[in-house]
This record gives structure tokens, sequence and C-alpha cells, in this order.
């Protein structure tokens, strides 16, 4: 970890208008460059505010809008600062899920986009799975028919979704790991909405999938997970409706 110099990074004057944007956007752009790598800390408060000519409450207003967009991570005490992070989903995850809760994303579009989304995941991961990948998988369904013998709805639902974020993250890209992890955030909000229900067909499903997996039978895989989905938006999007209507 290396703190980089007011100098060095050639950070310029800017207008007061909507000074902490353009403090942001000059902060983004040398991240972009490379002249900020994760893990550089910020120079201190006092020289930014005076390169850019602006107060130490706007150079913060900035700096905390940095912080919300996941940029950087501001810590406090004698080693603090502001600290370029590595990258996080946490930004996307909350925008798809603050995007759901203002109605920008319906029940019907998240189930159909759920369907498509994991079409795609378990046909790269018939490719890119290894034992490793499988074992976590198995472990996942075991865990999931405790849960359920033990009527833990909770936690059952919430290991079917990591079911999913583990099959995207089997496929070794990152943008589908992302994309699949915000949309379970939804999905969770989405359940929690409709209530417990029963789900039968869920770990049979699974087991399944698991023998195509094995296999590396894409077209069977794709074909069971397919099915399986189709038949959870059904019963999801009735149990939705009814609820609606109360």
């Amino acid at each position: 970890m290396k703190e980089a110099t007011v100098s060095a990074l050639g950070f310029a004057p800017i207008t007061p208008q909507r000074a902490f944007e353009e403090i942001a956007a000059q902060i983004r752009e040398l991240v972009a460059s490379g002249k900020l790598k994760p893990g550089d800390r910020l120079p201190a408060e006092r020289g930014l505010s005076a390169k850019f000519n602006v107060s130490r409450n706007t150079l913060r207003e900035a700096l905390r809008a940095l912080e919300l967009s996941g940029m950087i991570e501001l810590r406090k005490g004698a080693t603090g600062g502001a600290f370029v992070l590595p990258g996080s989903s946490g930004v996307i995850v909350n925008g798809l899920r603050d995007l759901y809760h203002l109605g920008a994303i319906t029940p019907e579009q998240l189930t159909e986009a759920r369907i498509w989304l994991s079409a795609i995941v378990v046909r790269v991961a018939c490719e890119r799975l290894t034992e490793e990948d499988l074992q976590a998988l198995e472990a996942n369904i075991e865990a999931a028919t405790r849960a359920q013998k033990a009527g833990n709805f909770d936690e059952r639902a919430r290991l079917h979704r990591e079911f999913h974020t583990l099959l995207a993250t089997s496929t070794r890209n990152p943008i589908i790991q992302i994309t699949m992890e915000g949309m379970m955030e939804v999905l969770a909000q989405f359940i929690k909405g409709i209530g417990p229900s029963e789900n039968p067909y869920t770990l049979p499903s699974r087991r399944r999938l698991m023998t195509h997996l094995r296999a590396r039978d894409a077209d069977a895989a794709v074909l069971e997970m397919t099915k399986f989905l189709q038949r959870l938006e059904v019963k999801y999007l009735d149990l939705w409706n009814e609820r609606q209507k109360k």
C-alpha cells in the first residue's frame, strides 16, 4: 500500500458549482488511468482541498459520494484516510434491489430474466466446473435438505439462492457472478413479499441437475434448469397476484 501525493497525481482546481461531482470525477479518472490503484491512500484532506480550491466540507462530500459508489473506503484514526478499494459487487446488488423497491423491476421481469440468465450460467458451468465446484454445490444441496426437514423456510430459501450464486461462480466470469448475485438479492425481496410456501420439487430438480452437470451434458442441464424455473415462475407469480388482491 502506498499513499499518493497531490503533486504526482496532478489534481486541478475546480469550479464551485457542483464541486463535489467534479472532484469525484477527477478521482475516478485517476483510478481509470492507473495513477491510483486499489490499496492506495489518497492525499490528506488539507492538501486535496487546497489543490481543488474547495472547502474541506465540499471535499468530504465528494469522498462520501465515492464511498457510497464503492470506489473508496474512509477509515478513521491515525492510520486512516481515504483508500481506493479493489472493487465490490455491493453497489450493483444494492442498485438492483433499490430498482425493485421503486417498481422499476417487476416480478414478471425478474422471473423471466432469471430463466434466461440461468440457462447461460448452466451451459458455461458445464464447460468450466471443477470438482471443487461440484462438491460445493453438493454440500449446498445437503444443507438445504436439512433445512427443509427442520422446517426452516428462511434458511432453505437462502440456500436455494446460494446454489445459483455458486453455479454462477463456476463460470469464472465476474460480470455473470455479479449479475446473478444481484438477481438473487432482488429475488430475496420478492420471496419476502409473497411469504413462505411449500416447495417440494426444488431439491429433486437439483439432484437431477447435478447428474447432468457431472456428465457435462449442457443440453440436458439447461433443459432441467429451465423447466424447473418455469414451473417455479408460475407458482411465484400466482402467489404474488393473490397477495396483490388482498
